[in-house]
This record gives structure tokens, C-alpha cells and sequence, in this order.
């Protein structure tokens, strides 16, 4: 399986990752390869390649993947250095029964270069990189830690080796192309595996788990992104088709994301408790942490570009659906929002914002 998931080619709303596991859409109102997918309501794709979309050209893709991730980036920064904490905050290098935001140490309470070196993990692996924008950032936020992208498109690796460079981790992070999590098989075993939207485009979810919770070391973290906030970004009432336009775009993106879901190979119903899905898969659940992304009006040109595309993937999907998930009116109101001359569109309007949050769950591998 790979890490895709439509999101790559219409990236999701949070840009993030995704990429790992599957092709398919994005059920945070994107996808994403692991930098910039995902659903719309919080199942959201890592990166975005795609069920059946397997034509992607990986290398054009890469520079959107790469804007949707970095608009969100500082989320991701704030993730990382949850992670951070929860190593610092107990002994043995694992993670404390950290329940939420409240328990947890901000991102802006303990500067990055202050962190022990010796709650840096050794070996940490994005399971699902895309172009490689997280996997830098983790780099930067553990100092000590050696980081392997893994990923199965060999241009969005290469984009991974090209910031590593410009940003001086070459010595630090490293490329692995494999399907995931199967093709991890090769990897050491990590102190970190990262793995953002990208276990919900396996079949079989407990598998995937377990098969990622194997390549642990033993006392090492799994810390996987699922769920969440559909994303926002304009008002109920925004002036033009019926109101309440996005509440029905998550409407149609769950409709998606259950048919993408049971077409699947291998595909097994499952409750969505991450907790207690890590703990199926062998693992201890330790904390689960929402981080909101809150990106007011009016947005910047990365920031408006990133919503641009995901609204083009809920048209594509309107598009492309045997039985339409969007009434003639909605559709009307999507092409409009998405045409660039049309003074009400989401090239122009001021009141255009993005708020969503994504979820983080943590569990580890008893030493």
C-alpha cells in the first residue's frame, strides 16, 4: 500500500502528512501526503495520492505538497516539541500519562535548545514524508536524533534530500523508499515513528499498527495523527448559494471517506478509538493531545492558496461521484468560489480564514 492519498493531488486542508499508507482521498477537507492533506473532519490525508490516481507526477506535485505542509508547519513544531516534553518529563525515555493540553508543557515554555540531548531519541522515522518538511522539522526540534523519511515516491524523497541540504541536516536525516508500514521492514528499529493520517488508508487499521509498533525499539514511541476538526474557512452565511455550504461539504466528505474505507483491501470495520486500537496493536496509549490551527483573516498568499486547493478537491469529488453528494446549487456556489474573476471567489474575498485541529495519539512499546 502506499502513502498517498487523493489529498496529493488536491492536498488536504491541514497540509500535513498522510502520505504513508494508502491512496485516497482526504478526509480532513484534503488529503495529504504527510505534509498537507487531510479529511475535512479530521481524517484528513497526509499527503495525497490517491486511490486509483496513479498517475500523479510526483515531481510537480512535490512544491504544492511542500506549501500546504509549511503553511501548517508551525503545528507541527508545536507537536514535536509535545513530543519532546513527554520524553523530558518522566525517566526511561517514555513518554508520561500525559491526558491533554492542560498536562502538557507549551511549545513556547521550553525553548527547543534547552531540551536535554538525552531525551533525544536516536532513530526517528516519518512513516509517510512526502516532500520532507516534517521530517526537517523533527530534525531541528531533536538536535541529537538521526531521521529517516520513508516514503514510496522517489521525487518526493528527493525534495526531502534538497532541504535537508539547504537547511544543513544532511548529516541527519535520511531517505528509505518503501510502502508503508510494510516496507519499514528494512529500517532499524526507531525511538520515534511518526505517522500523520496515513493508518485509516489501510485495510486492516490494528495490522497497520501493530506492524508499525514492530519496527519500535523497545521503550519507543508511536505518535500517529488521526482525527480532529473539519476545517473552516469561511462564515455560515459568506454572501453567496445557501448557507451552511461547508457543514454539507463534510456531509459528502464522510460519505467519501466510508467508501473509500470499505474499498479497501483487507478492509475491517473498526471502531475509531485510537487508544484502544494501540492498545490492540500491543502497545500502551499515553496521552492524546488536539493542536488547532487558527490562521485568522485575512490570510497570506500561502495560506489562501492552501484553502484554494482544498475546495478544488471538494469539487472534484462533487465531480466525480457516480451518485452527486451536492445538489446543483452547491456545486454552482463551489465553481464560483473557485473562479478567480468572480469578485466573491476565494482569490479575493478578505474574510477568508482557516481553523482547524488535528489529533495526536501517543503510545509506546514497554521496554
Amino acid at each position: 500500500m502506499t502513502v498517498a492519498e487523493h489529498e496529493g493531488a488536491a492536498h488536504g486542508a491541514d497540509g500535513e502528512q498522510g502520505h504513508g499508507a494508502g491512496r485516497g482521498g482526504g478526509h480532513d477537507g484534503g488529503h495529504g501526503h504527510g505534509e498537507g492533506h487531510s479529511h475535512g473532519g479530521g481524517h484528513g490525508h497526509g499527503h495525497g495520492h490517491g486511490h486509483g490516481h496513479t498517475d500523479i507526477d510526483w515531481a510537480v506535485m512535490a512544491p504544492v505538497l511542500e506549501q500546504n505542509a509549511e503553511v501548517t508547519a508551525p503545528v507541527y513544531r508545536e507537536v514535536a516539541a509535545w513530543l519532546r516534553d513527554l520524553r523530558a518529563g518522566h525517566e526511561g525515555g517514555r513518554p508520561a500519562a500525559v491526558g491533554g493540553p492542560a498536562d502538557a508543557a507549551s511549545a513556547d515554555e521550553v525553548p527547543v535548545d534547552q531540551a536535554p540531548a538525552a531525551v533525544d531519541p536516536s532513530l526517528i522515522v516519518d512513516a509517510g514524508s512526502g516532500p520532507g518538511v516534517v521530517t526537517c522539522l523533527f530534525a531541528e526540534v531533536f538536535p541529537e536524533a538521526q531521521v529517516i523519511a520513508a516514503d514510496p515516491e522517489e521525487a518526493l524523497l528527493a525534495r526531502t534530500v534538497e532541504r535537508a541540504a539547504r537547511l544543513g541536516l544532511a548529516d541527519r536525516v535520511r531517505t528509505h523508499r518503501a510502502e508503508l508500514p510494510d516496507g519499514l521492514g528494512e529500517v532499524p528499529p526507531a525511538d520515534l515513528i511518526w505517522a500523520a493520517r496515513s493508518v485509516h488508508h489501510v485495510g486492516d487499521q490494528v495490522a497497520a499498527l501493530t506492524a508499525l509498533a514492530d519496527r519500535l525499539a523497545p521503550g519507543g514511541t508511536l505518535a500517529i495523527l488521526e482525527g480532529g476538526l473539519a476545517p473552516r474557512s469561511l462564515p455560515r452565511d459568506f454572501g453567496i448559494g445557501r448557507p451552511g455550504l461547508q457543514a454539507r461539504l463534510d456531509a459528502a466528505n464522510e460519505e467519501w471517506f466510508a467508501r473509500m474505507r470499505a474499498d479497501l483491501p483487507g478492509a475491517k470495520e473498526a471502531t475509531e478509538d485510537w487508544a484502544a486500537l494501540l492498545t490492540a496493536a500491543g502497545l500502551r496509549h499515553v496521552a492524546t493531545r488536539s493542536f488547532l490551527v487558527d490562521l485568522p483573516a485575512p490570510l497570506d498568499d500561502a495560506a489562501r492558496d492552501h484553502v484554494v486547493t482544498t475546495f478544488g478537491r471538494y469539487r472534484d469529488f462533487a465531480e466525480g461521484a457516480d451518485d452527486p453528494v451536492l445538489d446543483a446549487d452547491d456545486r454552482a456556489t463551489l465553481d464560483r468560489l473557485l473562479d478567480p474573476q468572480d469578485p466573491e471567489s476565494l482569490h479575493r474575498r478578505a474574510d477568508l480564514f482557516l481553523l482547524t485541529a488535528h489529533t495526536v495519539h501517543v503510545a509506546v512499546r514497554e521496554a
